[in-house]
């Protein structure tokens, strides 16, 4: 070959291959991210977590398997019939049948077959002696609703007996199934036929018995409540479940201590906060997911243990296995203390040798020292700076993104980035490329991207159909992900919306939806 023909090829492979090492990393606001799925997780049976269940299909000697009472002189004739429990009485009865244990984050649900003439139908949480009795009750007359009332005995004395009625009640009808949301410090009553469950009773009970309290988890049962003056009532199935609310949010991938994000068994690992009703009635789940498909899936329930007797439903966390120490660990928001006025808001670390991700989980919990109205912390350490960095978002005139910084995990964080000038949710630290950035959903119909760690502005995230419209909030969790390269596509964000349920009354932050996004470069 030519010697200067030779000579120019060379030149011009050196140059095409020097200008590919010259061309700048991909920024996050180059990706294209593309909504591929949206679903809404409405007390789904697919997505329960079984702790107890009277099934009368399974039922081989009634009376020691689920033990009836007769809290009257005169009893109900209670008997398995055609595969369903059927109470019957001519005249005045109060019956509790025993069908599991007790947890105050658990959903109850009793689905009714039928029910003739008239009387009460409901719950009753006890200890085995009585000492206690908390009593949810639907008051009826042929099918027709009367009221919703809320009882607690200390003994033989009325603590409480009150109406919790939502303005739904008198207008539905006992049928179908009745779901009991338990929440700690409050519940949500509903009744489901054939669409979306109505709810019909709603209560904050913390002023008059704190369930949170471990005496009640570990002493309490849960018991069919049937009160007749006369009638008949078959039911089809009793449960009690971990369940996956009415709403999701808050959803944050699960990572190692690097901020890399958990790829086991072929899932993605997220927290979510399973929603109740108001703030502090969430509940801290966690979910997993096949980054290729949408096949969300309800894997585990958190509390958190401050050791003060106390079981905590906080949310908004960020749980990372720490490889090192052998032990997960993270941080939590804490919004328990809305259940007591003298509490304080903070944020916490938590820390447990058990894997949280499966089943009912108690992480123990502790502050460190960042009090006031924070929220969202995403915390990772950085091996180049040596440090320990959380990105959180304080209200500061809005929720605004600020970045702390510490040489150890759970103590002495100081500010040294933010705040940013657009209010900021569901703050997130990921990888695009080799570079760290930072995210944030906010009120500005924008998911703002930012540099890391001095949260310089970067742009905005680019979606074809965002999770919001004209009608609804825009403060969403961007929670993106970038995943390995042997996957069809390259990053993936579970994101949700803010669409509140419908039919409850007062302050509610019952949203959203899930939405799966594909990105591309």
């Amino acid at each position: 070959m030519n010697p200067r023909k030779t000579l120019a090829l060379f030149f011009l492979a050196f140059s095409f291959f020097n200008s590919l090492l010259a061309q700048p990393p991909l920024s996050p606001d180059q990706i294209k991210f593309v909504r591929q799925g949206v679903r809404r997780f409405v007390f789904d049976e697919q997505q329960s977590i079984p702790l107890a269940a009277l099934s009368p299909r399974e039922i081989i000697g009634l009376s020691a398997m689920y033990p009836i009472t007769h809290m009257g002189h005169e009893k109900a004739d209670v008997k398995i019939h055609e595969a369903q429990l059927s109470i019957q009485s001519k005249t005045d009865t109060r019956t509790a049948i025993w069908f599991g244990g007790f947890n105050p984050f658990a959903t109850y649900t009793i689905d009714l077959a039928s029910c003739q003439g008239q009387g009460e139908l409901g719950f009753m949480f006890a200890d085995a002696a009585k000492n206690e009795q908390f009593f949810i009750k639907i008051k009826y007359n042929d099918l027709q609703i009367t009221g919703i009332t809320q009882t607690l005995l200390q003994g033989s004395k009325v603590i409480k007996d009150s109406t919790i009625a939502t303005k739904n009640a008198l207008k539905s009808r006992i049928s179908g199934k009745i779901i009991l949301q338990m929440l700690g410090s409050g519940l949500t009553l509903y009744v489901q036929k054939d669409s979306l469950p109505v709810p019909i009773g709603q209560s904050d009970f913390g002023r008059y018995i704190d369930l949170r309290k471990k005496q009640y988890l570990n002493s309490f049962q849960s018991h069919l409540y049937v009160s007749q003056q006369t009638g008949h009532i078959s039911i089809n199935k009793i449960t009690s479940t971990l369940s996956s609310g009415m709403g999701l949010a808050d959803i944050r991938a699960i990572t190692y201590e690097d901020g890399e994000p958990m790829l086991d068994r072929g899932r993605l690992w997220y927290t979510m906060s399973i929603r109740g009703r108001a703030l502090p009635h969430h509940i801290q789940g966690v979910f997993s997911m096949d980054p290729s498909v949408f096949d969300v899936r309800l894997e585990g329930v958190i509390l958190f243990d401050r050791a003060d007797g106390l079981l905590r439903n906080e949310i908004a966390s960020h749980i990372f296995f720490d490889r090192q120490h052998k032990l997960w660990r993270g941080i939590t928001t804490g919004f328990s203390a809305y259940a007591h006025p003298n509490e304080k808001k903070q944020l916490l670390t938590v820390e447990s040798q058990k894997d949280p991700r499966f089943g009912f989980s108690v992480m123990s919990a502790s502050p460190f020292g960042v009090v006031g109205d924070i929220e969202d912390p995403h915390i990772l350490f950085d091996d180049i700076a040596k440090k320990w960095r959380i990105l959180t978002c304080e209200n500061i005139n809005g929720y605004k993104a600020i970045m702390l910084e510490s040489e150890e995990w759970n103590k002495g964080y100081r500010r040294i980035a933010g705040p940013v000038t657009f209010n900021s949710t569901g703050t997130s630290i990921q990888k695009i490329g080799d570079k760290r950035y930072c995210f944030s959903g906010s009120q500005e119909r924008k998911i703002f991207i930012y540099s890391y760690p001095d949260l310089k502005s970067v742009g905005t995230l680019g979606m074809d159909l965002p999770p919001w419209d004209a009608s609804s909030g825009t403060r969403v969790w961007p929670n993106v992900v970038q995943l390995p390269d042997d996957y069809p596509f390259r990053y993936v964000a579970l994101m949700m919306d803010r669409f509140n349920y419908p039919g409850l009354e007062g302050p509610n932050w019952t949203y959203g939806a899930l939405y799966l996004y594909h990105g591309y470069e």
